[in-house]
């Protein structure tokens, strides 16, 4: 049986900073039910979350819930997003910044 820390895709996760730490918060329809798409994937959850509200016109306040966000942290996503394109939406290295 493979454990969280033996799945490959999980110490990917790990190591690009890019694991979701609530996955189970994603409760969004039409993400969960495509094979591609990963909770567990935090970059991929907050790309999503922007997508679904631009191009498919979701609601924010609807599209932060389904996906585990509040409202804030949606426009946050996004700006950050529009500033440095998906590779931003990875979590920043820990401590001080030069």
């Amino acid at each position: 049986m493979t454990t969280m820390v033996e799945d490959p895709k999980v110490a990917a996760l790990v190591a690009t900073r890019s694991l979701n730490p609530r996955p189970e918060k994603v409760t969004d329809v039409v993400f969960l039910a495509s094979r591609f798409c990963d909770a567990r994937d935090v970059v991929q959850v907050k790309y999503e979350m922007v997508r679904r509200v631009r191009i498919d016109k979701v609601p924010v306040t609807q599209a932060a819930r389904a996906f585990g966000y509040c409202r804030q942290a949606f426009y946050e996503v996004a700006a950050a997003l529009d500033a440095g394109g998906p590779s931003a939406l990875a979590a920043g290295k820990p401590g001080p910044k030069p």
